[in-house]
């Protein structure tokens, strides 16, 4: 059969010797999550089957289930090549929610606990020659202040909440590598040194060497002999080309170290706030994103091709807009390796919602995941900023823990010094680099008075006012000095598809209406004095969500050439 996303899940540390296990797995809901105690990882089949990377929701998986699957089971079995002999075998999981324990023949070897981020484990000690067995043990309930992001705690979407993900919803797959071999790598670009330095974690002792190719001319070349452990190393450049918004100037790295060979790339570019503006490589540019929320029709979570990424990013760009707020889930990486290409600006974002942030012992599964999720994604030129809560709503009646989102943004700060950290979008500020707002008003006087106010005091006088429910715990002029983001506007409601959805305000009565008040809610904005960037909800519908300039299935809605239009309007 045809293996379903076939492509290698992280072209930005990319081997030869790898093997795709996507595709037919056993599988069985647990529903009374009783597998543990009747020893399913010692069963050679389970009772159905699914098609993995897709998740046991979805109808690509097979298994279409809506209900809430509490514990599930998967099964693979595999048989390694020869070329495997002497070599390491590493299995990595590109994510799996929520809590996972991974079996490899009848014994565990690795425990996870969160839905969104890539996780991997040498498994060379489990194997057997012949035919080996992977079990996988899935346990996720949404209902229970867990991470989950956009997922559903009802039995059926609503408002902004969708169908559930359970278990893998990315690709499966194993790596051979030798004995000495590069674990990890992390870039951090120099545009004054003209200089890309390295810091290389790595098993065993050899000789490490990178070299750097732009467009298939070679740039530079660094070689040392490390061991075991962290080595930082520099690799000067013979030439310097930026990496910029709609200009994606990749350099190509390849990496040996001994009978390893990696094959990577990078960018040259600088992301910071400055003078309450972006600055993109020390130059202001105005942010002028889309909420993207990573949602698809038929894969819930999942992309049915690499396709669908693409298309994606391609509709943002042909809307007019530079980037986007990848919302309450974390991409793939195969996304953001086009993000990159693409010179396309997004934040790093991750599912906070449904974590009660009122008690601290959510915290540590928390942080461990971001903390995770930080070191994936860290050399990722796309990538401006991160933002790891997203509004922080009280929880039961007791408002969030305000040392919760401090830690949280303290340690985004400690683990990636080089980006600029949105501590939580929207309500409730603590700590951050960015004032950060949401503001669904329709209305535009109502908007100009806000945003087009006199004095950035009387700015925070009047959102306070209209916004009474943030208000009661802070006030903006707290943060008049900061770079203001209205990371969340708009959300104009049109239901092309007829499907009853909702949207933000009274919805327009006829498209032209539609067009003129995203005009003018963009256009001030734009305007203002006070703001340097904004971000529309929402660049498609998802589910009953109908507040798209696309629908679920990516139709236009609407002369998206008039959209691109306003939104070029600022740059």
């Amino acid at each position: 059969m045809n293996i379903p996303r076939p492509e290698h899940p992280n072209p930005q540390f990319e081997r030869e010797n790898w093997i795709n296990l996507n595709g037919k797995w056993s599988f069985e809901i647990d529903h009374g999550e009783s597998g543990m105690d009747r020893e399913f990882h010692k069963r050679e089949e389970l009772d159905s089957e699914i098609i993995v990377p897709f998740c046991p929701e979805s109808e690509l998986s097979g298994i279409n289930n809506k209900d809430f699957m509490r514990c599930v089971w998967y099964l693979k079995k595999f048989t390694l090549p020869k070329s495997a002999e002497g070599k390491n075998v590493i299995l990595h999981f590109g994510a799996v929610d929520y809590e996972s324990f991974i079996y490899i023949n009848e014994k565990l070897a690795y425990r996870h606990v969160g839905g969104y981020v890539s996780f991997s484990v040498d498994i060379t000690q489990y194997l057997i020659d012949g035919e080996n067995k992977i079990t996988v043990c899935a346990k996720d309930d949404c209902r229970n202040h867990i991470a989950k992001g956009k997922q559903s705690s009802k039995f059926y979407s609503h408002g902004c909440d969708y169908t559930r993900t359970t278990g893998i919803w990315q690709t499966v797959w194993l790596e051979l590598v030798p004995k000495n071999y590069v674990k990890a790598i992390k870039f951090y670009p120099n545009l004054e040194k003209k200089t890309l330095f390295m810091n290389v974690e790595a098993v065993g002792g050899d000789i490490f060497t990178a070299t750097a190719y732009y467009e298939g001319k070679k740039m530079g070349q660094v070689s040392a002999s490390l061991s075991s452990g962290s080595t930082q190393l520099a690799l000067e450049l013979d030439e310097l080309h930026l990496w910029e918004a709609g200009n994606g100037r990749l350099y190509d790295l390849e990496i040996t170290y001994g009978e390893d060979k990696v094959k990577s790339y990078f960018g040259m570019r600088t992301t910071a706030f400055g003078d309450k503006k972006y600055l993109l490589n020390g130059r202001a540019l105005y942010l002028v994103t889309v909420l993207d929320q990573g949602f698809y029709k038929k894969g819930i979570y999942t992309a049915e091709t690499e396709e669908e990424l693409v298309q994606d990013i391609d509709l943002s760009l042909d809307a007019g807009f530079n980037g986007a707020r990848l919302h309450q889930k974390v991409f793939e990486k195969r996304f953001l390796y086009h993000c990159d290409k693409k010179g396309y600006l997004v934040f790093g974002e991750t599912g906070n919602w449904g974590l009660d942030l009122s008690d601290m012992s959510s915290l540590p599964a928390f942080l461990n995941e971001w903390k995770d999720e930080i070191a994936r994604d860290f050399n990722h030129p796309s990538i401006i900023g991160w933002c790891p809560l997203n509004e922080t709503w009280d929880c039961d009646g007791k408002h969030q823990n305000d040392d919760f989102v401090k830690i949280m943004y303290e340690m985004t700060k400690a683990l990636d010094p080089t980006r600029p950290c949105v501590g939580t979008s929207g309500n409730y500020q603590v700590a951050s680099d960015i004032y950060d707002l949401h503001d669904y008003l329709q209305e535009k006087d109502e908007f100009e008075k806000i945003y087009l106010a006199p004095t950035v005091e009387e700015m925070c006088d009047n959102y306070d006012k209209k916004h009474e429910w943030v208000s009661k715990y802070q006030k903006s002029i707290e943060w008049k000095d900061y770079p203001l983001y209205l990371s969340e506007y708009g959300g104009i409601q049109w239901d092309v598809q007829g499907v009853g959805g909702w949207g933000y305000g009274n919805g327009p009565k006829t498209e032209e209406e539609y067009m003129e008040r995203y005009e003018y809610l963009t256009q001030i904005l734009m305007d203002s004095p006070y703001v340097c960037g904004v971000c529309y909800t929402q660049l498609y519908d998802v589910e009953q969500e109908v507040n798209g300039i696309y629908t679920y299935d990516r139709k236009k809605k609407f002369d998206i050439s008039r959209i691109r239009k306003i939104n070029l309007s600022k740059r």
